[in-house]
């Protein structure tokens, strides 16, 4: 009986991942995307319900992915190089949770072979986010939802 081989995110570091590996990380719940304000008190971080213009509402997925950084050049662009500065996304985030030593949800489509379970477990806000270009930008507090950490 062959030995059963450990998924590549058990087995490799987010720095020895290809591209393709990288990608598939992304479970698609969009929380990165989300708009994110700053206390200026304490440095702590709160999601809003308010998206990113690029941002499809419903399947939570960049509508312009490939040339995401002409539209908004402050994407922040995930990297290897950059797991110290992960503590923003979500707990529920594969490349967190990766960087953290930590297996990925029962509900990540690269375990249950199924795109939409990150909407069906309510880990996205599929449905229930704002464009930000609905939103002016002094309103925005009005749609906090929950702090990152």
């Amino acid at each position: 009986m062959a030995a059963k081989v450990q998924p590549f995110w058990k087995r490799k570091t987010l720095a020895e991942l290809d591209q393709e590996e990288w990608e598939s990380l992304c479970d698609g719940c969009g929380l990165c995307c989300l708009q994110k304000l700053e206390d200026e008190d304490d440095g702590s971080v709160y999601y809003t319900r308010i998206a990113c213009k690029l941002l499809d509402l419903k399947s939570c997925r960049c509508t312009d992915y490939a040339n995401r950084r002409a539209h908004v050049p402050d994407c922040i662009q995930l990297t290897p190089a950059r797991t110290d500065e992960f503590k923003w996304l979500p707990p529920t985030c594969a490349y967190r949770l990766v960087a953290e030593g930590k297996d990925l949800l029962p509900w990540h489509p690269l375990v249950c072979n199924d795109p939409d379970a990150v909407h069906h477990a309510g880990i996205s806000l599929s449905g229930k986010m704002l464009s930000e270009t609905a939103v002016a930008d002094e309103d925005w507090e009005q749609h906090l939802i929950f702090r990152a950490g």
